[in-house]
């Protein structure tokens, strides 16, 4: 036989495998239909095995590993099916389509914005990008733009959630779940950090550098050649704004540049951090959920059973609604060993169906599922 032959019987094998698999799924469907009429639970485990083992069984030695492979990806599709075609839309699902209806047309210009530092902070530099004439309000830790919000005193936050050789900030996600805040825009910043001192004091007088821990981390080879001690601050503006208020000459701040024309300090190395293309991802917090036109971002953190294939089994989801993702990041889980929740970022319309049948089937099989919203980001 030619390859021509061999190709015409592999799409009569198509053929007949894509019959049989509509075939399974129809049957399956109404098992679960019988099950749920009959108070049975849908999900059948040890029935699982058995087919598993029997499947495994009639294979040949070399492919019963890719036979195990296949016929658990059907129980993960069928069970998604099932979910999709029986519940219908989840509360989450639900709810997004009602917001996409009824939110306004135009991501607001003007808003009450809360933003953690002082004036010249980065979270300003993103406020200023997302909002046209935003009126900004400061607060001290990350914990306060967050109480703001929920409280209503602002309509907006703004925070930082992912650096481009840090990572994710972990703080910002935890906070996201304890205040059942949503993300409604985002931004990339480009960060270029740059040592700030009192007006007419030279590299050679600094015994002490000041900013953000990640600022420090972020700018260490730099610091390294100075041989200089190093202090946490909660904010690199703040770092600036102490750094100008203070009597002593020998002590420097890692922060933006426009905190020179802020506060009375002097630009004595610019571009100091260790990566040039240093970039940080800023996102726009609201109280309740915010979906604007052009939304073709999502962002969710769910855990996953602690066993063989059960992030496989996710992931098998993604690629069969054929939605991109962007961004997945694991995390331990505290005090619970070798377990790990995961971030994901996704990339799909907010009008796309594949986005809820993705979301109906992630809800209906996973307890530890949260959604953080989803936006676009700007550029």
């Amino acid at each position: 036989m030619d390859i021509k032959d061999l190709r015409q019987e592999i799409n009569d094998i198509d053929r007949e495998l894509t019959a049989l698999f509509n075939k399974r799924m129809n049957v399956s469907l109404e098992v679960a239909k019988y099950k749920i009429e009959n108070n049975m639970p849908v999900l059948d485990k040890a029935r699982e095995r058995d087919v598993l083992e029997k499947v495994a069984a009639a294979s040949s030695p070399e492919i019963e590993a890719y036979t195990r492979m296949l016929y658990s990806d059907i129980f993960n599709f069928s069970r998604s099916y099932q979910h999709r075609i029986i519940n219908g839309d989840c509360p989450l699902t639900a709810k997004m389509k009602e917001v996409v209806e009824s939110n306004p047309r135009l991501f607001p210009e003007n808003a009450r914005v809360a933003c953690q530092g002082v004036e010249g902070a980065y979270a300003q530099h993103a406020c200023d990008r997302i909002f046209r004439y935003p009126v900004i309000s400061y607060y001290e830790g990350w914990d306060g733009v967050f109480d703001a919000v929920t409280k209503g005193k602002c309509d907006y936050g703004i925070l930082p959630i992912e650096n481009s050789t840090a990572g994710s900030v972990n703080k910002v996600y935890d906070l996201l779940k304890k205040y059942n805040c949503y993300i409604v825009r985002s931004i990339r910043l480009k960060i270029d950090h740059s040592l700030l001192a009192k007006r007419g004091t030279k590299l050679s007088d600094i015994k002490e550098i000041i900013s953000h821990e990640q600022a420090l981390n972020q700018c260490s080879d730099f610091i390294s050649t100075l041989g200089v001690k190093q202090t946490v601050a909660r904010n690199t503006a703040e770092a600036a704004k102490f750094v100008a208020e203070s009597d002593r000459n020998d002590i420097a701040a890692i922060a933006s540049a426009d905190c020179c024309e802020l506060y009375p300090l002097d630009e004595l190395q610019c571009a100091v951090q260790n990566v040039k293309n240093n970039y940080t991802r800023f996102i726009c917090i609201s109280k309740d959920m915010q979906i604007f036109p052009g939304a073709d971002r999502s962002s969710i953190m769910m855990t996953t059973h602690h066993k063989p294939g059960a992030l496989y089994s996710v992931l098998s989801k993604f690629n069969a609604h054929g939605i991109n993702l962007i961004k997945l990041e694991s995390r331990p889980l505290p005090e619970k060993d070798f377990e790990f929740m995961f971030y994901f970022d996704l990339e799909a319309s907010v009008y796309s169906p594949d986005l809820y049948s993705l979301f109906d089937e992630l809800y209906a099989e996973n307890n530890n599922f949260t959604y953080f919203g989803s936006y676009s980001e700007v550029l």
